[in-house]
């Protein structure tokens, strides 16, 4: 359930982003990205310190640990590296955001439009680089969340010789 739920919340960062599509350089996606980047490094804390809080108790009570709690400290640990990188990439879109606000009050001319148009799909693209990596992470975790320890396989018995003439008769 716990990693369901990080999932969910990763899930709904994501789909507050807006889509290629409803990118506008304007001051509701500086609002949208705030909220989202403050959202996202919540997570992340939760994912560090939830997977700090494991390891510690793994360590002081080696008995209690089990298959369970060891995968799902391990799949909130992996959860992080995307998590991070969607907050890297999100970084990068509020830096491309400020860029596009700048270049709105350079002299107009070509170079100018060059430069708007390859700062907007720079933004697009971080945009499009932080769903991304939060699409793995909670693909990660709901993987994790899905697995099911593997019991121990045992061959079946070979049934006994009466057992055998029994069945014949």
């Amino acid at each position: 359930m716990l990693l369901h739920d990080v999932a969910d919340r990763l899930n709904t960062v994501a789909d507050h982003l807006p889509l290629p599509d409803q990118i506008q350089p304007d001051p509701a996606l500086s609002e949208i990205l705030d909220d989202e980047v403050r959202h996202l490094a919540r997570l992340l804390g939760y994912l560090v310190g939830e997977s700090a809080f494991r390891h510690r108790a793994a360590a002081r009570y080696p008995t209690r640990v089990t298959e369970t709690h060891r995968r799902t400290t391990l799949a909130l640990a992996q959860a992080a590296e995307p998590t991070s990188a969607a907050l890297a990439a999100l970084g990068s879109a509020v830096h491309h955001l400020g860029l596009l606000a700048d270049r709105t009050h350079q002299a107009p001319g070509p170079a100018r439009s060059r430069a708007i148009a390859s700062t907007y799909q720079g933004l697009v693209d971080r945009l499009g680089e932080s769903r991304t990596c939060l699409a793995r992470a909670a693909k990660q975790l709901r993987a994790a969340a899905d697995t099911r320890a593997t019991p121990a396989v045992t061959a079946p018995s070979t049934p006994t010789a009466s057992a055998t003439a029994s069945r014949t008769r």
